[in-house]
């Protein structure tokens, strides 16, 4: 089984599809990814991803490739959060956010995190961000405990892409017991 970060930067370096951008910011992914797929795989946590309207392609992309058969392993448990509350531009009090989170405690009893891509300060980062173990790809904001992106970037399509394309490599790799995403 190969150390995790030492995996991450191989991976990087191998797929001719992954930028070497990624590899210069491995010590702010590795923690990130590992206390996603932790939750995953360790916690039976199910992940609901959300974005802003901007990145909603994304959102597609990712529900679209996450558990095709080709991935040759078990579905996981991704999910769009537009299914279980469509009015998530609306949210506008705490308690808003609380009746959501109950909703979401009782639909997931074994636990939820979210996977949230996009501007930190529009309103459907709200939830993400007051809830403990979301996965953040924030754009302009920085912020610890999340992966910080600028919206300006004219590659930015494209890391996400790349971004995705290693998050679910180890995925794969940590489900096969290959890394050990907790060292």
């Amino acid at each position: 089984m190969q150390e995790f970060l030492n995996w991450t930067i191989d991976t990087i370096r191998e797929d001719k599809l992954i930028s070497p951008w990624l590899e210069e910011k491995k010590y702010e992914w590795t923690p990130l990814v590992s206390k996603l797929i932790s939750n995953i795989l360790d916690k039976n946590c199910s992940v609901i991803i959300l974005t802003d309207k901007d990145r909603e392609w994304f959102l597609e992309y990712v529900l679209s490739n996450i558990n095709t058969p080709k991935q040759n392993r078990p579905f996981l448990p991704f999910y769009d959060f537009r299914a279980f509350y469509k009015q998530i531009d609306s949210i506008k009090s705490e308690d808003d956010i609380n009746l959501i989170k109950d909703m979401l405690s009782i639909s997931f009893p074994a636990g939820y995190c979210f996977w949230y891509i996009g501007r930190g300060q529009d309103i459907r980062a709200t939830i993400p961000k007051v809830s403990n173990n979301s996965f953040l790809w924030l754009l302009d904001e920085e912020k610890q405990d999340a992966f910080n992106l600028r919206s300006n970037d004219e590659a930015l399509d494209m890391k996400l892409l790349q971004m995705f394309r290693l998050y679910n490599k180890t995925l794969s790799a940590a489900l096969f017991a290959e890394i050990n995403v907790e060292h």
